[in-house]
């Protein structure tokens, strides 16, 4: 048995044409190409069809009975087709469709008040949100963009943006500090109680501490280990100890009054913000518009602690800072 091969879509554009304008002469000037090209199509078709489609006469193009039904099924294929165009062109300049985003267990909830904005804005945006604090390669998982703290992988088929700077500061909860008595210097911390952070390589993340003006990697006795950023905020906040936190994460909590910020001179610079997209292919308007508006909305630095020193009181000068210890592992 034969298997008849599928009309093509220029053969059927010019049987529509034909059956519409009642004229292969007319149909041929529609399409700018020639009467006898076209007549060459539909030949073609009904070949393929094994039926005519028309009956010709000198005088006239009429349709056959299976003319007529055949017209109404392309006639509403096409139709379909040419909405679907006209859509897609429509996308490539307004934002519409969905952005899946994989962003940090913590850091990652800031960003809600730009994914407000931007719903406002545009409408037709609709997002997919993921939290994690584990490297995420958005070709194989699926992902328009991730968000990461930390160093990248060297090697990857990602195209990378900074999004902004970070520090990170010493926070408990007054509670916890009202409990077990004030930290006022770096000896303290042998004291009380610790929140340590395990990075994705598995490795407990050490303290980086500014100890007058030289960068010195601390790893206090754990009392609390978790794997989640957003965790480690639950722990603070509930007095299980003291943890290191990024600024822009531990800031709302401050402002709040469920955190409160110790030895503020020995915060460091924290971690490096990047968004990761797909290289290798053209971004999505509405890819770009998201991205764009979560690196404007980063730009702005976080406002001071509320635990800043009172009016009139000096900050005691802070010695340059001259080597560095230890390095920080990525979260």
């Amino acid at each position: 048995m034969v298997e008849r091969a599928d009309a093509s879509i220029s053969e059927i554009s010019a049987f529509e044409a034909v059956g519409v304008a009642g004229s292969f002469t007319k149909a041929a000037e529609s399409l700018g190409t020639s009467k006898s090209h076209v007549g060459k199509l539909v030949q073609r078709l009904e070949a393929r069809l094994g039926t005519r489609l028309f009956q010709r006469t000198t005088r006239a193009v009429r349709l056959t009975e299976d003319g007529e039904t055949y017209l109404l099924a392309v006639q509403s294929a096409l139709g379909g087709l040419r909405e679907a165009e006209q859509e897609l062109a429509a996308r490539r300049d307004e934002v519409v469709g969905r952005v899946r985003l994989d962003l940090p267990a913590s850091f990652g909830r800031l960003l809600f008040p730009a994914i407000l904005e931007l719903r406002q804005q545009h409408p037709k945006l609709t997002f997919e949100l993921g939290f994690s604090d584990k490297m995420s390669d958005p070709v194989a998982d699926g992902w328009d963009l991730v968000v990461r703290i930390g160093e990248l992988p060297k090697e990857s088929d990602m195209t990378v943006r900074k999004l902004c700077d970070t520090r990170f500061g010493l926070y408990a909860s007054p509670a916890y500090l009202a409990s077990r008595g004030e930290v006022r210097t770096i000896a303290d911390l042998a004291q009380h109680d610790a929140v340590i952070f395990r990075g994705p390589s598995g490795r407990l993340r050490p303290w980086a501490l500014n100890d007058g003006g030289e960068i010195r990697s601390l790893s206090p006795e754990a009392t609390v280990v978790v794997e989640d950023g957003q965790a480690l905020n639950d722990a603070l906040i509930n007095g299980l100890g003291i943890s290191q936190l990024l600024d822009r994460i531990a800031q709302p909590h401050v402002e709040a009054g469920r955190l409160q910020r110790i030895l503020t001179d020995a915060d460091v610079d924290g971690l490096p913000v990047h968004a990761m997209i797909p290289s290798g292919q053209k971004m999505p308007l509405r890819t770009r518009v998201v991205l764009n508006r979560l690196a404007d909305f980063l730009k702005d630095e976080p406002r001071k602690a509320v635990t800043a020193a009172p009016a009139g009181a000096r900050k005691p000068a802070q010695k340059p800072v001259r080597r560095i210890v230890a390095a920080r592992e990525t979260d």
